[in-house]
């Protein structure tokens, strides 16, 4: 009996691989340095990138046959748009406070 399924271990190795650098590791990079809670944004992101995994894996290419495709790479684009403008928007907590330590 094998301990690690040899699929686990290639599935770990391409998702990883393809992670390091990604848009996915830039965000979290960026909104953990606006935010100074690293674990809080790991505790999100994790959530986040295992739900879209599971999402991925068990419905595969089903999607693609009710959604058409311009429609999912459309909602991406909002998702991408509106993240990008949340990281650049000022944090008002972090403003206040640099104000009142002057």
């Amino acid at each position: 009996m094998k301990i690690i399924d040899p699929l686990i271990i290639s599935t770990f190795t391409t998702v990883f691989l393809a992670e390091l650098g990604d848009k996915t590791q830039i965000a979290t990079v960026a909104m953990s340095a606006k935010s100074k809670r690293p674990l809080a944004v790991l505790a999100g992101s994790s959530t986040a990138l295992i739900l879209a995994c599971f999402i991925g894996a068990i419905a595969g290419g089903s999607i693609s046959k009710i959604v058409p495709g311009i429609f999912i790479k459309g909602l991406a684009a909002i998702g991408f748009i509106y993240l990008g403008t949340m990281l650049l928007k000022p944090d008002k907590n972090n403003r206040n406070e640099s104000q009142s330590s002057n």
